[in-house]
């Protein structure tokens, strides 16, 4: 996968940098029985007032639905396709089964159309495959990580990330996610092997604000150039500097931790995140 740059014949083409989708099965088109409707409320609730900002417009979309268990066990899956998914920033592959069931995955990196893959308990470590945390070798990298048996992977879907299974300390395993952050999982939660697709996402710039509003966001206002009674920091005479960042209900920004004190996943958590600071 690389990013693309583009001549600046016009302005919104300057600081264009995006993908070059080279990754992508060309000519695929959607499976339509893995499709959904997506509902869009521009930020509304039922009596159609405004209750999240910054929200609206956007590009009609439908929902991919995507095989976060991995359950279908001991059988073989041929990668059909690589395709593009406008709600996620990984992209998906489509699988096809030996009796003939599609299915959609988070597609890792490195994995190409025609390739076979496969869930259980005892398969080869390869990128794509699934399996128990219990039988994936120490110092794999690993992503679409459980935290319940049988709910669906949740940890390290996005572009890019991974977690590295680092080790075992009785039914529990020790796992360095994205954020540095060591936890400990149950053996009998399961992972997929590899690195997630589309690591260079972060690397994307959109040249243009218009690039945004297709994406269904609004203009961000500032809170420093609100009135105070809109937000803490707005007010004052001139360009005033907003004095402590905080957010809109007043909640410190910068540093402030929010995180429960008693919160109940503290007892698996080994080692902190990393402070930016």
């Amino acid at each position: 996968m690389a990013i693309k740059k583009y001549k600046p014949t016009t302005p919104g083409q300057r600081f264009k940098e995006i993908s070059s989708f080279d990754e992508l099965t060309p000519n695929a088109k959607p499976e339509k029985s893995l499709l959904r409707p997506m509902k869009r409320s521009g930020g509304r609730n039922n009596t159609g007032k405004m209750t999240m900002r910054y929200m609206g417009g956007g590009h009609k979309k439908r929902y991919r639905l995507i095989d976060f268990k991995r359950d279908k066990d001991n059988m073989e899956a041929t990668v059909k396709s690589i395709e593009y998914d406008p709600n996620r920033s990984a992209r998906i592959a489509l699988l096809v089964y030996t009796d003939g069931e599609k299915r959609y995955i988070i597609a890792p990196e490195g994995i190409q159309a025609g390739q076979k893959i496969i869930s259980g308990d005892k398969v080869v470590p390869e990128p794509g495959n699934s399996m128990l945390l219990a039988n994936i070798p120490l110092g794999t990298n690993i992503h679409n990580i459980e935290l319940k048996p049988g709910k669906g992977g949740m940890l390290a879907r996005s572009a890019g990330s991974y977690g590295t299974l680092t080790s075992r300390d009785g039914k529990y395993t020790i796992i360095k996610l994205p954020s540095g952050e060591s936890r400990m999982v149950l053996t009998s939660c399961r992972a997929t092997v590899g690195m997630v697709s589309n690591s260079d996402h972060g690397l994307e710039k959109s040249g243009k604000a218009g690039r945004s509003r297709w994406q269904g966001r609004r203009p961000r206002t500032r809170g420093v150039a609100m009135n105070p009674v809109d937000h803490p920091m707005g007010g004052g005479e001139g360009r005033a500097s907003g004095g402590h960042p905080r957010s809109r209900t007043g909640l410190p920004a910068k540093g402030y931790k929010t995180r429960s004190k008693k919160k109940y996943s503290d007892k698996y958590i080994v080692e902190k995140r990393k402070s930016k600071k």
